[in-house]
């Protein structure tokens, strides 16, 4: 019987012994940050579920479940300026409807993983609140496989100062609203914006 509860107890101080030193990889800022982003995840959550305006809520009824999502990595965090093209082209991106819609292609920003430089591109699409929306969506290695199967998107405020430094966060990576609800359509990422990554941060699929 002493065996027993001495081998429990070695159990339970090498399990607390793993939990503590999970966190000895990041820098207390970096701590700080997961904190952040798993408190706008429940925060999101909880929008998902009770506004009207919810794609839960909206068009049709839909069962929510939380959303799904990979652990918080700040490796996956990068900063870049806004590389302008010369030439701004207006290109037409389809819906999950089949309905044409136009953005132009704005300029890109760059990151570098694993020792290689990936262009990432920035589109202008529309008028949200009086203002452009400008965006990134992509596909990359999960796609379809942990990730939603159209692609995801990440939010990008553009500012016009030429040196500024964009945090490009792939940790803030969503679902557009069709991955919930048929009732909506989303904008599909073009061949060019695939990301030859697997992006294992932001939003995983809904449904497994």
């Amino acid at each position: 019987m002493n065996m027993l509860r001495i081998s429990f107890y070695f159990l339970i101080i090498s399990v607390m012994i793993l939990i503590a030193g999970c966190g000895e990889k990041y820098t207390p800022e970096e701590q700080e940050y997961i904190r952040e982003i798993q408190k706008f995840r429940e925060e999101k959550n909880l929008q998902m579920k009770n506004a009207v305006n919810s794609p839960f809520n909206n068009k049709k009824k839909i069962e929510f479940e939380p959303l799904n999502y990979f652990d918080v990595d700040p490796s996956w965090v990068y900063k870049s300026k806004m590389y302008h093209y010369e030439q701004k082209d207006t290109i037409t991106v389809l819906g999950t409807k089949g309905e044409e819609r136009k953005s132009v292609r704005f300029g890109y920003v760059k990151i570098e993983r694993n020792g290689k430089v990936y262009n990432i591109n920035v589109y202008q699409s529309g008028v949200l609140d009086g203002k452009y929306y400008f965006g990134i969506w992509f596909t990359d290695k999960t796609t379809g496989d942990e990730t939603y199967g159209v692609g995801r998107y990440i939010d990008f405020q553009y500012k016009t100062d030429p040196e500024f430094k964009y945090t490009i966060d792939f940790n803030m990576a969503y679902n557009p609203y069709c991955a919930y609800n048929s009732e909506y359509s989303c904008a599909i990422p073009t061949k060019e914006d695939y990301i030859d990554l697997a992006i294992t941060a932001g939003e995983k699929k809904f449904h497994d």
